[in-house]
Parts: C-alpha cells; structure tokens; sequence
C-alpha cells in the first residue's frame, strides 16, 4: 500500500493548488462584486448578476470539488501511513488546515450573502480578507517543509512578520487608491 503514497500526495498537491486558486480567485471575485454596488444602477444590475453567475459556478465547478478532493486525499495519505499521526508537525499542519476549512465555509456564507443582496463586508476588507489564505498557505507550506519544532520558532515569527507586512501592502494600496480617486 505504501507504494501507492507517491501518486496519493501527487494528487493531494494538485487539488490543493487548485483549491487556493479557487479560493484566491473568490475572493477577489466578491471584491468586484461589492465595488459594482458603486456603479450606475443599470450597469450595477448587470454586473451584479453576471458576478452571482460567475461565483457559483467557480464556487461548485472547481473551489468546493478541490477542496474535498484535497482533504480526502490527505486522509488518504494518513491512511496509507498511519505512523503521521505521531509526528508533532503533522498535528499543527492539521490545525491550520482546519482553519483554512473555516476560512473556505465562510467564504461560502458571503457569497450566499452578495448572492442575497447582502455585502457586509467593503472591498477594503475583503481586501484583507483575501490575504488570510495567503497567510494560512505559507504557514501550511513552511509546517510540511520544515517540520523541526525548532524551526516551527521562527516560522511563526516570520509568519507573523509576513502577515503583518500584508496588512501593511493592502493598507498602502488603499490609499494609493483613494489619492488616484478610484
């Protein structure tokens, strides 16, 4: 069965890419989306619907079939060797995925929301929100390469720094915004 490893986290790999651009590509989609109720009535109207449109049909054609094809793939990978669990790194990959899944249902909640007339949140900040998955991407990324709770240290450190400095670029990108009139 072990053999079987190599093609299983191939496939987990994948899905995960296309998971995150399904995720990255929402998110950004509801910030046009929420930017549209700016516009003319008319061209609102229009906007509005062919975003609903869009949304949907990324969000069950590729974002949500990723993601579980992701996740069961990752069981998958634990099934096919158990030994996973033990290890201490595995347990914190598994925690930010956890929250890279409530990261992906609240995105599925604004989305029913906008679809509903609904915009809770400003451009601004799904702006902001858009970085989270950047965030919990890198973290997941810097668990399974460096797996060394020394390393985890200054992982988390420079996960911080690198949030933080996200933060900073949206925050600076806003108001370049606002001084071109946009």
């Amino acid at each position: 069965m072990d053999q079987y490893y190599p093609y299983v986290l191939s496939v987990h790999i994948i899905f995960v890419v296309s998971w995150m651009a399904g995720l990255f590509y929402s998110v950004r989609l509801f910030i046009y989306h929420t930017e549209a109720n700016d516009r003319p009535a008319q061209e609102k109207e229009i906007l509005q619907k062919e975003f609903i449109k869009i949304e949907h049909k990324l969000w069950h054609i590729i974002t949500n079939p990723a993601m579980t094809f992701a996740v069961l793939a990752g069981i998958s990978m634990i099934c096919i060797r158990p030994g996973l669990l033990s290890t201490p790194w595995l347990h914190v990959k598994l925690g930010f995925v956890l929250l890279l899944l409530v990261y992906h249902f609240i995105c599925q909640r604004i989305m029913k929301q906008m679809k509903n007339g609904i915009f809770k949140l400003s451009s601004f900040k799904l702006r902001l929100w858009n970085e989270v998955a950047t965030v919990l991407l890198v973290a997941i990324v810097f668990t399974v390469v460096l797996k060394s709770a020394v390393d985890w240290v200054y992982g988390l450190i420079g996960l911080i720094i690198f949030a933080g400095g996200i933060m900073m670029a949206v925050k600076l990108y806003k108001n370049y915004r606002q001084k071109r009139g946009e």
